[in-house]
């Protein structure tokens, strides 16, 4: 073979390959001899390919071979059966570990194992903490120049306080890992406007509580009880024979503290009592803190009752201070030259004078409607706090307000941070967007997030009136510090001065309450009956922009529906339809009323849905509606690209991951807490970029979601709110309203109420779109929770929770005047002597307890005919009952209507009265029962006026009528009610009644005069047929009653009328027995 020609091998894969002959310049005339040496091999036979020294391996599945110098058949790398599907990992644990032991590490510790040796320190079980430094150096400077002079030491106080031992701001901080969310064994801070405990208090409070003698030291009088019970057994002189001694009957009633207890203390057992007057002043005062809600507003009367000065008026605390947002800020930059924050645009009258207030660290209160613009008020904060370097939190009642905030305010501040139940993002920045139960928890655990934070703005403070959650927004505000201000930003609402007030006493510090009705974008409310094509233009304006009510378009839904309504019937009977909606009738509604708004160009639309079924339902029927564009699929379709590949790929083919983004691909969107949070983060920021047309979303997308619409639709004026279904109310109904019109871009919005069924009823409609918001009422509760975190603080009781809920306010607030009103009526008491009841006075209990149970007894078979269906049926139009309240004693009246509402039936009554002497209403006083004497208990003694005879229309409540008599009169309810409300009228206040008046006045009154003890009344059992046992056995007793009180030997005293407090006054004789007083 010719030295040109080389065979190479590869060591490993690449096959063998035959290199060329090559020829060097000094082999050149070899080559005609190596030629002919190829061409004798050549014509060699041919040699079989197995017995060649070489064999072929086929490397995987690549098409690439590899000669081995080893004789044999081809073979592959490829297995020649099926692959394993995973190896068995129990047999190589065996073969490695069980059968090989040489694998363990036990064999080898050198390499497996390190030791150290431990150093013995006996002494380090002696080191204790170091106590705490109790002095520090203070430089001493030249007041001049500021130079330092030297240096003087000076003691600290309270160094030994920890988050477990104290409330105080000035103990340490705790861990690092602990400042956000604190530590529930750490103490909260001292809640703002309480007075903090001293440790001598605690201290003191400490030693009362373990210090119980249980023989001698046990107490008669309750907490919070000015006066207790004693029941030592008392000496009294035998009565004369056939008299009943007073004081042995109500000696169970002995109240601990009084008369006896000062003589037992002068050493006076028997002594008079006007020697025991002069001894009230000595009794010992009564504690600073007090224990329970009485000490708040009661005091020691006795020692009130003994100064002989008059009572001082008291001063009244203004906490809530009114801002006139009708006068223009013109030197706002003036005060303000360099603004924390400024925005694209002028801000108005009231955000001026909010932001003004902020400059001055002051707390305030912002009302105004939706969309007016509450938020730049709570940016303006979230900047004050950046340029302060110090933090603030905005809480939100909902997830959904907290994620789009969130978005905002990052985009805006860029130090945002994100804090729910669910998610944490940017825990160390300066603004904190939170749920009000997170800082609740916060606060309770000590968090040190509370030592740097400035204010507290609660959005949607309105919220305080849901039932479950309310609670928790009046917990963060008593227990927020004093250091903190709070911003509170609501919708429209009645009573914001009385919450400010509260808030305000509750901090003692002024709240300035900022409070606005103008909306920036009118509204113009509409009724829709249409439910096709050729009825797409039956929209009837109800309410314009000017707030103006308008009954001809409500008549014209009518008629419109009545039209309806009979060609039905021409066509399918005269039977009406009952069916009030379903997805045929939806889908109908809805094509025709969104083409109608698409061709007016007021897209987009919020269609609210109080149904999260409902809600999926309509969207999903709406398949051939497409109101989008190409360019907007497109963008559509890449931003739900983008957003949806932070999902792994079998949650992208999720069933209402791919029915959301074919509806979102036309224009449709779903919003309510069933859909995925991600899936609603895509929905709520394609809307607020316009590129959703139709969005169907519950009640919940407008509470405070700052994404606005052309047109909002409900669907039904009805909702259920977790017990019974209801009409909206005017508050809720504004809420939602007020998410139409955009600012800045529409000259109106437009709220459309669907009618599928029957048009509601006008009084309905007009209450839910003109009536007043609800007021913010307390929703406060013991819960659990509260109790726990407040037990395991000394400092903090549940009462002083309680006594500074927004419930307990109205008590509170007029705590003073309910002192001196009780010092007053103390002073009274104690003038009076103890009734004579010698000769026939002796059965005078007994005869005031008769006329209290036959009262009773009375007014409980009252309620049980006025609840039950006969005795509803009987208080009907023309009855005339007996009328029994402050107004009126026993007067005859005849009812004018009946109307219902929430708190249930009232009824409109024609009631006899005296001629007032005054024009004045005031003057009339309050009726005057008289001496109770047997007839005016056992019977109704009528009214009969003692000089010319007087009407009046009162509104009564069932309690306020005392009998229902047989007597039915024919009158004209509507003409006496019209006639009535004209002459109250100044200007009519001198026409005589008209004829329907004066003929319904004569008949009570000629009924009166025929029936001075009362015209017979329905009897329960037989007129009512009310068979319960409880009525009868009442009705009964009642007998009974009544024969006792006719015999009673006390009524014919001649000193009978003088224990009736009133003739007693009358008769300068103030002698008022114990008994007859509360009559």
């Amino acid at each position: 073979m010719c030295g040109g020609s080389r065979l190479h091998f590869r060591p490993s894969g690449g096959g063998a390959y035959l290199k060329a002959p090559c020829c060097t310049s000094g082999l050149r005339g070899d080559c005609s001899g190596s030629k002919m040496m190829e061409r004798e091999r050549l014509v060699l036979p041919p040699r079989d390919p197995l017995d060649l020294p070489l064999r072929a391996v086929e490397l995987g599945c690549s098409g690439r071979w590899e000669l081995l110098n080893i004789p044999g058949a081809p073979e592959s790398t490829l297995p020649h059966s099926l692959l394993p599907c995973a190896p068995d990992l129990q047999q190589e644990a065996e073969q490695l570990f069980l059968s090989s032991p040489a694998w363990l590490p036990l064999h080898g510790l050198e390499h497996s194992a390190r030791k150290w040796q431990r150093k013995m320190d006996p002494w380090s079980l002696l080191a204790v903490l170091g106590a705490p430094v109790p002095s520090d150096l203070q430089a001493q400077r030249h007041p001049t120049t500021g130079h330092i002079l030297g240096y003087k030491e000076v003691l600290l106080e309270n160094t030994d306080l920890s988050a477990t031992t104290s409330l105080s701001l000035r103990r340490p901080p705790g861990p690092i890992s602990q400042s956000l969310w604190g530590n529930p064994t750490q103490y909260p801070f001292w809640p703002g406007g309480m007075d903090e405990p001293t440790i001598t208090d605690l201290s003191t409070r400490e030693e009362a509580e373990e210090e119980i003698d249980f023989e001698t030291a046990l107490l008669t009088v309750p907490p919070g009880f000015k006066k207790g019970v004693d029941f030592a057994s008392k000496d009294y002189p035998a009565p004369a024979p056939g008299l009943l001694s007073l004081s042995r009957l109500l000696e169970p009633l002995d109240l601990g503290g009084g008369d006896e207890d000062e003589r037992e203390a002068m050493g006076q057992p028997g002594g008079p009592r006007e020697d025991t007057v002069t001894a009230s002043p000595c009794r010992e005062a009564p504690l600073a803190r007090a224990s329970s809600l009485e000490d708040l507003v009661l005091k020691e009367a006795s020692t009130v009752a003994s100064s002989p000065e008059p009572p001082k008026t008291l001063s009244q605390e203004q906490w809530a201070i009114p801002v006139d947002v009708t006068t223009p800020v013109g030197d706002f930059y003036r005060l303000i030259p360099q603004p924390a924050f400024q925005w694209p645009f002028e801000p108005d009258v009231f955000q001026k004078q909010a932001i003004l207030h902020l400059e001055r660290h002051n707390s305030v209160f912002v009302a105004a409607h939706t969309s007016a613009g509450k938020t730049v008020v709570a940016e303006y904060a979230i900047a004050l706090a950046q340029k302060h370097m110090t933090r603030t939190i905005y809480t939100s009642p909902i997830k959904a307000l907290s994620n789009q905030k969130f978005r905002d305010f990052r985009n805006t501040f860029g130090d945002v941070g994100l804090l729910t139940g669910d998610v944490q993002l940017h825990a160390e920045a300066s603004c904190l967007i939170m749920t009000t139960e997170i800082l609740r928890s916060m606060l309770y655990s000590g968090s040190d997030v509370i030592r740097d934070l400035e204010w507290v703005i609660f959005d949607e403070v309105h919220y305080i009136n849901d039932a479950e959650r309310g609670v928790v927004w009046e917990e963060v505000l008593i227990m927020l510090p004093e250091h903190v201000s709070v911003i509170l930003l609501s919708a429209t609402v009645p009573n914001a001065l009385e919450f400010a007030d509260w808030i305000g006493r509750l901090k003692r510090r002024q709240i300035y309450v900022i409070s606005t009705v103008a909306r920036p974008v009118p509204l113009e409310h509409y009724l829709f009956t249409g439910n096709s094509p050729k009825t797409q233009d039956e929209l009837f304006l109800l309410l314009d922009s000017q707030g103006a009510f308008h009954t001809k378009g409500y008549y014209a839904a009518v008629d419109a529906k009545k039209e309806r309504m009979s060609k039905h019937a021409q066509t399918f009977g005269a039977k009406q339809p009952t069916h009030q909606g379903g997805p045929a009738q939806d889908r109908g509604v809805y094509l025709s009323l969104l083409a109608s708004l698409r061709r007016r160009a007021q897209l987009p639309v919020v269609v609210f849905t109080f149904s999260r079924g409902r809600c999926d339902e309509q969207a999903a029927g709406l398949t051939s509606l497409d109101l989008t564009t190409s360019s907007e699929k497109s963008e559509i379709h890449l931003f739900l690209q983008r957003c949806l590949a932070r999902l792994r790929g079998s949650d992208r083919q999720l069933p209402q991951v791919l029915h959301m983004s074919e509806l979102l691909h036309r224009g449709l969107g779903v919003h309510h807490s069933g859909i995925l949070p991600i899936l609603k983060e895509i929905v709520e920021m394609l809307f607020s970029r316009g590129l959703v047309k139709v969005l169907f979303a519950t009640e919940t997308f407008a509470m405070g979601v700052n994404m606005p619409a052309r047109t909002v639709v409900f669907d039904s004026m009805r909702k259920h709110d977790g017990s019974t279904f209801r009409d909206l109310l005017p508050g809720e109904y504004v809420q939602m309203a007020g998410r139409a019109g955009r600012r800045g871009l529409d000259p109106t919005g437009t709220v459309i109420l669907l009618c599928k069924g029957r048009v509601p009823e006008m009084v309905d409609l007009h209450r839910m779109m003109t009536g007043k918001p609800s007021q913010l009422q307390s929703q406060f509760r013991l819960t659990y929770t509260m109790i726990l975190n407040l037990l395991r603080v000394d400092a903090l009781r549940v009462e002083d929770m309680m006594k500074r809920s927004f419930s307990e306010f109205p008590s509170r607030k007029d705590s003073k005047a309910h002192e001196q009103a009780l010092a007053e009526l103390t002073k009274k008491l104690e003038a009076l002597e103890e009734p004579d009841l010698t000769g026939q006075l002796v059965d005078l209990p007994e005869y005031y307890m008769w006329g209290e149970e036959l009262t009773e007894t009375r007014s409980l078979i009252q309620r049980r005919v006025i609840e039950s269906v006969n005795g509803l049926k009987s208080l009907s139009a023309g009855r005339v009952v007996v009328v029994k309240n402050q107004e009126h004693h026993n007067a005859l009246g005849v009812i004018l209507q009946v109307s219902s509402n929430s708190a249930g039936r009232s009824f409109t009554t024609l009631v006899l009265c005296d001629k007032p002497m005054s024009e004045d209403p005031r003057d009339r006083g309050l009726a005057s029962p008289g001496v109770p004497y047997p007839d005016d208990l056992v019977g109704f003694k009528l009214f009969l006026p003692e000089g010319p005879c007087d009407h009046t229309v009162a509104k009564l409540q069932p309690t306020d009528m005392a009998a229902i008599t047989t007597k039915v009169l024919r009158v004209n309810g509507e003409k006496i009610l019209e006639d009535f409300s004209k002459r109250q009228q100044l200007k009519f206040k001198q026409d005589p009644p008209v004829a329907a008046v004066t003929t319904a006045v004569q008949e009570l009154l000629r009924l009166s005069q025929a029936h001075p003890a009362g015209p017979p009344t329905l009897d329960p059992v037989n007129d009512l047929q009310l068979k319960d046992m409880s009525v009868v056995e009442c009705g009964l007793r009642a007998r009974k009653l009544e024969e006792l009180i006719r015999e009673a030997q006390c009524v014919h005293s001649p000193r009978f009328p003088a224990q009736d407090p009133a003739e007693g006054e009358k008769a300068a004789n103030p002698v008022l027995p114990v008994a007859l007083h509360s009559t």
